[in-house]
């Protein structure tokens, strides 16, 4: 394989607004393929917004909370749908491969529950698949549902396979070795966290998977979020930076090929060498030769968890 550009989007969404963040997000596609990117990376919750609300405003608030969660509800995105045919067309146009972070709403359910997913397009305008959040952290919890091993998958393209988890979820183990051992090679690591631990967390993957990994964060101002909105007084007063992003692209070694950067609005490129996937794992790999499945042993249940099963279903395991 010859080498190849992989870009992360650091920016900010159109708070809460599905159609406007949408025709962003179309909008650096279109830019990172004019630059010769084969792959693009977006935020964590990219779509529509991250509910960084839910850090702020005290429990006792149980309208607000509850008409934002309301609001971002009817904002979120359903797998396929209108929204995702706009961004397939967006990466077919510009032939680059796209991973976006969205809220998802539980179409197979009630439709008013959320996942914090990434959707994956290839070059075609194709749909490779999803990935939901496997465990919401903290408050977290109060927005999004958690998902289940279905989801947790690697995809083939034409520059290697694709693959990668979301913001904390990047600190379970277990999680890590799957991506590994399904022979990840570029792995994606959106995000909403930023700072020195997890900075060390990106490169502390890349040295232990032996391949590259693109760490994405918003770069977000409360003045991203309108005026409108009552739950931006509980920031302290003269907040200005809510994310400072901090996004970064790691190579296997463990070293920064682009960023971190902070505090800017940026699309980050990086030139990827496949042959630093292969060369160095002669000393580590650790779903190989640092494997020992003769002394350990990871079971991935893969069978989908559904709401609800017909008479005569319980024993299928697709759904």
């Amino acid at each position: 394989m010859k080498s190849f550009t992989v870009a992360a989007a650091q920016s900010a969404p159109v708070f809460l607004d599905l159609g406007a963040t949408i025709e962003k997000a179309c909008t650096l596609i279109a830019e990172a393929g004019k630059r010769g990117a084969r792959l693009i990376v977006f935020p964590e919750a990219f779509v529509p917004a991250y509910p960084e609300w839910i850090w702020v405003i005290p429990p006792r608030e149980n309208k607000l909370i509850t008409a934002l969660y309301a609001e971002l509800v009817e904002q979120s995105m359903i797998i396929p749908g209108n929204e995702t045919a706009k961004l397939c067309r967006a990466a077919k146009r510009a032939k680059i491969h796209v991973v976006m972070g969205i809220n998802e709403r539980a179409s197979e359910g009630s439709g008013t529950s959320l996942y914090n997913s990434l959707l994956y397009i290839d070059e075609k305008g194709t749909i490779l698949g999803k990935h939901r959040k496997l465990v919401p952290t903290a408050p977290e919890r109060m927005i999004w549902a958690g998902g289940d091993g279905s989801t947790l998958d690697v995809y083939d393209t034409p520059f290697g396979k694709l693959g990668g988890l979301i913001c904390w979820e990047n600190y379970m183990p277990r999680a890590r070795y799957a991506m590994y051992a399904w022979g990840t090679q570029i792995y994606v690591a959106a995000t909403w966290d930023y700072g020195e631990p997890w900075l060390s967390t990106l490169r502390h993957i890349a040295k232990e998977g032996r391949l590259f990994v693109i760490g994405c964060s918003m770069a977000m101002r409360l003045r991203d979020i309108p005026d409108t909105y009552e739950h931006k007084r509980f920031y302290p007063a003269q907040t200005d930076w809510i994310n400072s992003g901090e996004s970064a692209i790691v190579n296997p070694d463990g070293k920064f090929l682009a960023g971190p950067v902070s505090r800017k609005d940026e699309i980050l490129y990086a030139e990827i060498d496949p042959q630093l996937l292969t060369g160095p794992r002669w000393k580590l790999d650790v779903a190989g030769h640092y494997g020992r499945p003769d002394v350990f042993h990871l079971t991935v249940n893969k069978e989908p968890y559904r709401f609800i099963r017909k008479s005569g279903e319980a024993d299928e395991k697709k759904g």
